[in-house]
């Protein structure tokens, strides 16, 4: 293991403020990221005559995404806060672990509304599933722009994760290469 980590050395990881600021911006960005998908998804809803009243909570893969996106805000909250309380910013692989698993689930979350959006503007014809947007053209604008968002907040947290397995990975020596004399003896 490195032996570095809480020298004075520019090189350290603990002291690369710039890291440090983005790493924070991000999770700061993702709060009102998530706020909002929620906010655009709870509240969608539109009434049709024909059809009836449909709402969010009528889509098994909007109330995952709702659920995802309340996690991921709230976790983001907690770590830009936890970022600046030195015990835990010592702990890389906490992070590491828990960005890795808040990044999957909204890679979950964001290709089970993109398949309810694709549905819902081409249907489905081989078994007879017509598109809802003709009908539902209010709802389908609101869920699309919540889309949006939450892709925002992924790839805020794609590159959350990428920075924290930076840190929990560069607290490691890199591998050594063998020795010529190693080489020789395998050759």
């Amino acid at each position: 293991m490195r032996t570095n980590l809480d020298t004075n050395e520019p090189n350290s990881i603990t002291h690369l403020p710039m890291l440090k600021f983005l790493d924070c911006s991000l999770r700061v960005s993702v709060i009102p990221l998530s706020a909002v998908t929620v906010w655009l998804t709870v509240t969608n809803q539109q009434d049709n005559t024909t059809y009836g009243k449909l709402e969010f909570s009528n889509l098994m893969g909007l109330k995952y995404m709702v659920y995802i996106s309340a996690i991921c805000g709230g976790y983001a909250f907690i770590a830009a806060i936890s970022l600046w309380v030195r015990c835990l910013v010592k702990k890389a692989w906490l992070f590491f672990v828990t960005d890795q698993i808040v990044a999957y689930f909204m890679v979950t979350s964001a290709a089970a509304v993109l398949e309810i959006l694709y549905l819902a503007y081409n249907g489905d014809k081989e078994i007879t599933w017509s598109e809802a947007c003709s009908s539902y053209g209010k709802f389908c604008n609101k869920m699309k722009l919540a889309f949006v968002f939450h892709a925002l907040a992924l790839f805020c947290f794609i590159v959350l994760a990428v920075i924290s397995a930076y840190r929990a990975f560069s607290m490691f020596e890199p591998p050594s290469l063998p020795s010529k004399e190693v080489e020789e003896e395998r050759a």
